[in-house]
């Protein structure tokens, strides 16, 4: 029996709307699950190139890369449920200009391009936000591939890969050290969650 059935049998059993909050815990177990894969208003196929591009700027090195941290989830999740609808569609419409600009570039989609040919255009988006971003109006909207940016490095160094594998992390160090040795190449250490 899935949760669910579950949920709708418990209601019924308990006397189905005189339970508090019961109308809404009706309403959403009659809601459609979205298909596989998908998050939030983003598809499968969106979470997949969100999942690439996220791995084109932070590759599996000697740790793991951002696709297994399932960096493109953690990005359709916060774009769909925290961003405004104004930075949601800026985002959206920016995938389409990475697929048109790839397309330009090598003639295939991001998700089937080259690593180099990925590396390539996400260069050139970089350079075209750090334009943007060095001369935009207080209040004009973000660049889109500086969101992008953003949630790729917030949705890999917060997963339990970033903070335990790419960072240093101790859960509970019992003590304060306020100096540490350093030696140049460490990986540093990972802010308390």
């Amino acid at each position: 029996m899935e949760r669910r059935e579950a949920i709708r049998r418990v209601a019924a059993l308990l006397g189905g709307a005189a339970m508090v909050g019961s109308s809404g815990l009706l309403a959403a177990c009659g809601k459609e699950r979205p298909a596989a894969g998908a998050v939030g208003a983003f598809s499968a196929d969106d979470v997949a190139l969100l999942d690439e591009v996220a791995e084109t700027i932070l590759p599996a090195t000697d740790t793991p890369g951002a696709k297994a941290a399932r960096t493109g989830a953690f990005m359709a999740l916060m774009v769909s449920d925290t961003y405004k609808l104004e930075d949601a569609a800026i985002f959206r419409t920016g995938l389409g200009t990475l697929d048109a600009a790839v397309r330009a570039a090598g003639g295939t989609t991001f998700v089937a391009a080259e690593p180099s040919l990925r590396t390539k255009v996400l260069e050139a988006l970089d350079a075209e936000q750090h334009a943007w971003m060095k001369d935009k109006a207080t209040d004009a909207p973000t660049h889109w591939f500086r969101m992008v940016k953003e949630l790729a490095l917030t949705g890999y160094f917060t997963s339990e890969i970033g903070m335990t594998q790419a960072l240093r992390y101790v859960e509970s160090p019992g003590r304060f050290d306020p100096c540490v040795p350093y030696t140049p190449g460490d990986r540093i250490w990972a802010p308390h969650a």
